[in-house]
């Protein structure tokens, strides 16, 4: 069976609804109201129980969510959400910052880990209708067993370790085995009724022969992430494909949720969303997590890649609306 993690509930009072002002104003990517409470039962389909090879148990105290907000909330983003994402990388740079806004949203997410501890370490406790962690390993494909992925409707991969050698390439973290071997082994065990799969991969892949690309791909970490989206491409399965820029912001470390909802992009909140690789620059991670959550509802964003940049001015923050106005010209580029 499945760790299950539980959270104490909080009580909270909705922010009323208002019109964006005509003149710019500043606000965060991550709205960061107090975390609603799970109370519907209708999520029946989450508590199934699965295989899991491994188990631990996790202990931590109960995450208050306090934090401020800069920005209006619409009430239907603290509706019970019909998605269950799976979340893969949860507790690296982006993948902390997914994992957050999926809670902040009241989106039901399962997350997959090789180490169940550091769950608690950045999330606190959830209870089976917030967050479910199950331990294993996408280098392992035997880890990865089907039970595991048990009523997900959508997944995010944002997997990822340094272009060059370093400490975090001990254990076999090496970009062959984690953007490539690792994306495979995910994509060849998603079941077909998966409704869309975003990866993280990067920008420059299919650069990896020219400067300044040839150099950050010296230990073939743009090679092993195109070869992980091709892979993704053939599998036919929905997917959408975020290719960062270098990142920015974060990683937060060992930080608890209050923190991570409080994260924001500074002055580098404005997007940028190209197609065809020609972007160059960099983004805030906050934006990456942002655009992964966004790109699960836009139709028009299956089978497609796009580069992403954040730079200086007021960003989309948490709108649909402008979410999709600037994927929408990227493809009109």
């Amino acid at each position: 069976m499945a760790t299950i993690l539980s959270f104490a509930p909080v009580s909270y009072s909705p922010l009323p609804a208002t019109k964006y002002p005509k003149t710019p104003i500043r606000f965060p990517l991550f709205t960061s109201p107090p975390l609603p409470s799970p109370s519907s039962p209708s999520s029946s389909g989450f508590t199934s129980s699965f295989l899991v090879r491994n188990e631990a148990s996790l202990y931590s105290s109960p995450t208050s969510i306090q934090a401020l907000t800069e920005e209006s909330v619409d009430s239907s983003a603290l509706a019970s959400s019909s998605k269950l994402v799976f979340v893969v990388g949860g507790t690296g740079g982006v993948g902390q910052l997914v994992v957050a806004s999926l809670l902040n949203r009241n989106i039901k997410a399962r997350l997959l880990l090789r180490d169940l501890e550091k769950a608690t370490k950045l999330f606190g406790k959830q209870d089976q209708n917030s967050l479910q962690v199950v331990k294993g390993d996408t280098r392992n494909a035997e880890d990865l067993d089907p039970s595991m992925f048990e009523g997900v409707t959508h997944v995010i991969c944002c997997t990822g370790t340094t272009a060059f050698p370093s400490k975090r390439w001990s254990g076999e973290n090496t970009p062959d085995k984690v953007d490539w071997e690792g994306v495979r082994n995910l994509i060849s065990a998603l079941p077909s009724s998966v409704e869309r799969v975003v990866l993280v991969s990067s920008v420059g892949v299919t650069k990896s022969n020219e400067l300044p690309w040839s150099i950050m791909n010296l230990f073939g970490v743009l090679k092993y992430k195109k070869m992980g989206e091709d892979f993704l491409r053939e599998s036919g399965l929905p997917y959408t494909i975020i290719r960062p820029g270098r990142l920015t912001d974060g990683p937060y470390t060992s930080y608890d949720l209050n923190t991570l909802l409080k994260a924001t992009a500074g002055e580098r909140r404005a997007v940028v969303i190209g197609q065809g690789d020609k972007l160059v620059g960099e983004v805030s991670r906050l934006v990456v997590a942002e655009a992964c959550i966004q790109a699960l509802d836009i139709e028009f964003t299956q089978g497609k890649a796009y580069e992403i940049n954040s730079v200086k001015g007021d960003g989309p923050g948490s709108d649909p609306q402008k979410w999709r106005e600037l994927f929408k010209v990227a493809e009109s580029k």
